[in-house]
C-alpha cells in the first residue's frame, strides 16, 4: 500500500513538472525529428514503468525476486509485471525473452522490454523500456536499479533484442 502511495505521488510530481513549461521553438523541432513508435503507448506499459521507477535505487543482488532482499534483472522484471499487472513473468532474462512477442527497437514503447548480451551469450541481461531511449534495470556493477539509455555506448554495443507481453 505505501508503495502504490509513492507511486501515486510521483505520478503527480512528474504530471505538475510536465504541465509546468512549454517546450522552446528550438525544443519542438529537435522533439519532432525524434523518431516515434508506431504502435502507440498502452495503460499496462504506462503501469509498469510506474512501477519501475519505484524501484529505483533499490540495492542489487544476484538471483534477487524482491526489493527488500535485493533485485537482479530478470527478477526485478519478474517482480514489477506480477505487481503492476499480475502477470507471471518468471526465470531467467533468456527465459522471459523467448516467451515475449518481438518488437523492432524502432517500435518500442513504454513498458516494453528489451535485452542485451552483457556476459557473452544472448538475452543475458533484461531492461524495461521507458521511452526516449531510456530503461530502467538492475545491473550488477554498482549495485542499484537505475536508469541508462540505450544510446550509451555500453549498451547500444550489446543489444540484441526487444520483446512485449502486451499485444
Amino acid at each position: 500500500m505505501l508503495h502504490r502511495a509513492g507511486l501515486l505521488a510521483l505520478t503527480i510530481i512528474l504530471s505538475l513538472l510536465a504541465a509546468c513549461g512549454s517546450p522552446s521553438p528550438r525544443e519542438a523541432v529537435v522533439a519532432d525529428t525524434i523518431p516515434q513508435a508506431s504502435r502507440p503507448a498502452v495503460p499496462q506499459g504506462n503501469e509498469v514503468v510506474l512501477y519501475a521507477l519505484g524501484l529505483i535505487d533499490t540495492g542489487y543482488r544476484f538471483g534477487g525476486k524482491n526489493p527488500e532482499a535485493g533485485l537482479d534483472c530478470s527478477g526485478m522484471v519478474s517482480y514489477i509485471y506480477e505487481q503492476a499487472l499480475g502477470l507471471a513473468i518468471k526465470g531467467s532474462a533468456a527465459d522471459i525473452a523467448r516467451r515475449g512477442k518481438s518488437v523492432s527497437r524502432s517500435d518500442l514503447r513504454p513498458g516494453d522490454l528489451v535485452f542485451f548480451n552483457t556476459l557473452n551469450r544472448q538475452f543475458s541481461h533484461v531492461g524495461i523500456y521507458l521511452g526516449d531511449e531510456r530503461f530502467v534495470h538492475a545491473p550488477s556493477a554498482n549495485g542499484r536499479v537505475r536508469i541508462d539509455r540505450l544510446s550509451d555506448r555500453y549498451y547500444s554495443q550489446r543489444f540484441e533484442a526487444a520483446r512485449t507481453f502486451f499485444d
